[in-house]
C-alpha cells in the first residue's frame, strides 16, 4: 500500500492535470458548474472610497469548495480581475474552513454557502452617480468525497459611486471571518513538530479547536494537533511535514470549534513556552462543570432582588404568611418546578439556536422586538394587578394561588429575571457554551433552582414563615406600593421598545398596552361583581399577545443613532480593537445593551463620570462600545471568545499588554485608576 507522502504525490498530480486540462480545452458551453459563483457589492461608495465585495460560492449538496491552503489535496479560489484605470482589488479574506479526512489526506473545505470577500478601492475621480463597471475570471475545484472538477466562470458587475444603502448579508459574512489577532505570537522548531505560542485569554472557552495554516510546505495535515493553556497563551504542536520550509513568518486560523468561529494569527521566531494544561476534544471536567454548576446556583440567587422579580417573591411570601397557601410545601415545589422548566427551556433554545450556526448568547430572546413587546403586555398585566385593577389568581394575597397557580407565577418569574448576567453567572453561562448539551441543561436548571430557593425554603421550613412579617391592613398597601417598581419596569420596556424598534413599533406596542389595561379594567370590575371572566379575557388576552408577537414587529425599523457618551466611545469591531491596539494606547472595551438593568447601572455609577473621562483623557485611552441591544454575530462572537455568554463585559486593554477582564460590578472609581495600575 502507498504510503502518505506517494498518495499525496498522486492526488496533486491528479489536481493539476484536471486544472491544465480544463484551462486548455474547456469549450464555451460548458456543463453547469456544481458550485454556483456571484459577485456581489455591499453598497455604493463614495469616490477613492472602499467598498467590499463578495464572492458568493454555493456548492451543490455533497460537494465542497477549498481554503486559500487546500491541504493535503485539492485547489483554492483564483481570481483574475479586469478593473477600470485607478481602481485597485485587495487580497482575499476566507470565513473560517472545516476539516474533512478522505483515505488518510486532510483537505480544509467549506461544505455549505460560504463567501469569500475583497476589498475594492475605486478611483479617486470617479464622478458620483455613475456606475463603475467590474469583472473576474475566477477559478476552483469543486469536490465530492469521490470525485473532482475544475471550474470557471466570469462574472461582471458594476458599483454605484455616491451613497445609499448597504446589504445587510454583508455582517453575516464578517462574522464568518476569523477575528483578527490584535499582535503576534512566537513559533518555533522542535524534534518533529512545530510549536506556535498564541496570545489567548485564560477564561476563553475552546472546544475541539483545530490550527488552519495558511503557510505552505510546512505541516503534516492529517497528523493530530496537541493544544496547551498556559495562563493567557495557548500552546499548539503541529507535525512537521516530510522536507518542511523555514519561513520567517507563519500565519493560520485557529478554529476554536463547535460553530464558535475561529482566529487570524501571524506568529514570528521566538520563545515558545513548556507545559501547561492540555486542551482535549470536549472542554469538559468533572471540575469544570461543578463550578459552572456552583456560580449559576449564585447567581440564580442573586436574580431575586432584581427589580421584576423582587415584587413577584415579596407577593408570593405573603401569601404565605397569611395562611392562605394550605400546602406551602406543593406550592413551593410548583414554583421551583416551574422556575426551572423556564431557564431549561430558555437554555435549551439558546443552545439549539447556536447548534444550527446561530451567534446567540444568554438573554438573546431580548434582541427579538416581538418578545419586548410581549413582555411589556406581560408587565403591564403585573403592574395592573398590584395596583388592585384586577387580581391575577397566581399573585393573591387575600386567596393564594394553589399549585397550579405558584407553577405559573414561577414561569413567569424566570422568564422577566433573565435579561442580564449578574455576578457569578457570566463564567457559568460562558461554560455552558462549551459543555457537552447534558452538563449545559444541568447549568440552566442549577440557575433555576438558585432563583427558586427563597421561595422553596419558606413553603417548607415553618420557622422562616413565622418570621414574616404578621397578617393585616398594611399588606394590601405594600401590593400597591410594589406597583412602582413593576410600573418602572413597564417604561424601561416601552423606552426598549423605541432603542429596538423606533418611533413606529414603540407606539405600536404601547397601543397594544393601552388595549390590554382596557381589558384588565373590565376584568376586575367582573371579578369584583362576582362574574367568571376567564373565558373572554383568555381569548383577549391571547389574540392581544399574538399582535404583539407577530404583528408589531414588522413596523420595527433600524435603531435610534447612538450617543458616544461623556467618554466619547466608538463603537467595536475587532478592526477598530486592533487599530487601537496597534496606536500603541490604552483600550477600555465595554460591551452592553439597552434591556441589561446591570449594564445601565454600571454605566452610571462607573463609566459615564466625570472623574473617569479626566482620567481617560490624561492616558489617552480610547474607549469601544458594543451595543447588544439588537442581535449582532460579530459581537456575540467575540463575547464568545471571551468566555461570556452575556453581558455586560468589560475589558482593560493597558499598552502593549494583555487583556484584563474586570468584574461585572463596577465600583465607582475603579476605571479611574485603571491607567496608573
Amino acid at each position: 500500500m502507498p504510503n502518505l507522502p506517494t498518495l499525496r504525490t498522486i492526488a496533486m498530480f491528479v489536481t493539476l492535470l484536471w486544472l491544465s486540462l480544463s484551462l486548455g480545452t474547456a469549450p464555451l458551453s460548458a456543463a453547469p458548474n456544481h458550485m454556483r459563483a456571484s459577485l456581489l457589492a455591499e453598497g455604493p461608495v463614495e469616490p477613492g472610497g472602499t467598498v467590499t465585495l463578495a464572492l458568493l460560492m454555493q456548492p451543490e449538496t455533497g460537494w465542497h469548495g477549498y481554503w486559500s491552503n487546500p491541504g493535503d489535496a485539492g485547489y483554492g479560489l483564483t481570481l483574475d480581475w479586469s478593473l477600470p484605470d485607478g481602481a485597485s482589488a485587495g487580497p482575499m479574506q476566507f470565513p473560517v474552513p472545516q476539516t474533512l479526512l478522505i483515505q488518510g489526506l486532510m483537505n480544509h473545505v467549506y461544505e455549505h454557502d460560504y463567501a469569500v470577500l475583497v476589498p475594492l478601492t475605486v478611483p479617486a475621480d470617479a464622478r458620483p452617480g455613475t456606475l463603475l463597471p467590474i469583472r473576474v475570471k475566477a477559478q476552483w475545484l469543486v469536490c465530492t468525497e469521490a470525485i473532482c472538477v475544475p471550474e470557471r466562470a466570469e462574472l461582471s458587475g458594476a458599483v454605484t459611486i455616491g451613497s445609499g444603502a448597504k446589504d445587510a448579508r454583508f455582517e453575516g459574512w464578517r462574522a464568518a471571518m476569523p477575528a483578527p489577532l490584535d499582535r503576534n505570537g512566537t513559533f518555533a522548531f522542535g524534534p518533529k513538530v512545530l510549536r506556535l505560542a498564541l496570545p489567548f485569554p485564560a477564561s476563553a472557552p475552546l472546544d475541539a479547536p483545530h490550527l488552519f495554516l495558511s503557510t505552505e510546505r510546512l505541516a503534516d495535515y492529517a497528523a493530530p494537533q496537541r493544544f496547551f493553556r498556559n495562563g493567557d497563551t495557548l500552546v499548539v504542536e503541529v507535525p512537521l511535514g516530510k522536507s518542511p520550509a523555514s519561513p520567517a513568518k507563519v500565519e493560520g486560523v485557529l478554529a476554536m470549534g463547535r460553530d464558535a468561529g475561529g482566529i487570524a494569527f501571524a506568529t514570528v521566531p521566538g520563545a515558545v513556552p513548556e507545559g501547561g494544561d492540555e486542551v482535549g476534544g470536549a472542554a469538559f471536567t468533572a471540575s469544570a462543570l461543578a463550578l459552572a454548576l456552583i456560580g449559576a446556583f449564585l447567581g440564580g440567587l442573586v436574580l431575586n432582588i432584581m427589580p421584576c422579580v423582587f415584587p413577584i417573591l415579596s407577593l408570593k411570601a405573603l401569601a404565605l404568611a397569611r395562611g392562605n397557601s394550605h400546602n406551602a410545601k406543593a406550592e413551593g415545589l410548583a414554583y421551583t418546578g416551574g422556575v426551572v422548566l423556564a431557564c431549561l427551556a430558555l437554555g435549551g433554545v439558546m443552545l439549539a439556536l447556536r447548534a444550527g450556526g446561530e451567534q446567540v448568547g444568554w438573554a438573546f430572546q431580548l434582541q427579538e422586538p416581538g418578545v419586548v413587546a410581549v413582555l411589556l403586555l406581560l408587565a403591564v398585566a403585573i403592574t395592573a394587578n398590584f395596583a388592585g385593577l384586577f387580581e391575577l389568581p397566581g399573585l393573591s394575597i387575600e386567596r393564594g394561588a394553589g399549585s397550579s397557580g405558584a407553577f405559573g407565577t414561577g414561569l413567569l418569574a424566570a422568564f422577566v429575571a433573565t435579561p442580564c448576567t449578574g455576578p457569578f453567572m457570566a463564567a457559568a453561562m460562558g461554560a455552558a457554551l462549551v459543555l457537552p448539551w447534558w452538563a449545559a441543561l444541568g447549568v440552566f436548571a442549577a440557575l433555576g433552582l438558585g432563583l427558586a430557593l427563597p421561595f422553596l425554603l419558606l413553603g417548607f421550613i415553618p420557622a422562616l414563615r413565622r418570621l414574616l412579617p404578621k397578617p393585616g391592613a398594611w399588606m394590601d398597601r405594600f401590593r400597591r406600593i410594589m406597583a412602582v417598581p413593576m410600573a418602572l419596569t413597564v417604561l424601561a420596556l416601552g423606552w426598549l421598545a423605541w432603542r429596538l424598534g423606533g418611533e413606529t413599533f414603540a407606539a405600536a406596542a404601547v397601543a397594544l398596552s393601552a388595549a390590554f389595561i382596557v381589558v384588565l379594567a373590565f376584568a376586575g370590575r367582573g371579578q369584583r361583581q362576582g362574574h367568571a371572566v376567564a373565558r373572554w379575557v383568555a381569548p383577549a388576552t391571547l389574540v392581544l399577545a399574538a399582535i404583539a408577537f407577530v404583528g408589531a414587529p414588522r413596523l420595527a425599523t433600524a435603531s435610534v443613532a447612538e450617543s458616544s457618551g461623556l467618554l466619547a466611545a466608538k463603537p467595536f469591531s475587532e478592526a477598530a480593537l486592533a487599530e487601537a491596539r496597534k496606536s500603541g494606547k490604552p483600550v477600555f472595551a465595554y460591551f452592553t445593551a439597552d434591556w441589561c438593568l446591570s449594564c445601565k447601572v454600571n454605566e452610571s455609577t462607573s463609566i459615564e463620570r466625570e472623574s473617569t473621562r479626566a482620567a481617560f483623557e490624561k492616558a489617552g485611552v480610547v474607549v469601544l462600545v458594543g451595543d447588544w441591544t439588537r442581535r449582532d454575530p460579530a459581537i456575540t462572537k467575540f463575547l464568545t471568545a471571551q468566555g461570556a455568554a452575556g453581558v455586560p463585559l468589560y475589558l482593560w486593554y493597558p499598552a502593549g499588554g494583555d487583556a484584563r477582564q474586570l468584574p461585572q460590578v463596577l465600583t465607582p472609581d475603579m476605571l479611574a485608576g485603571l491607567p496608573n495600575s
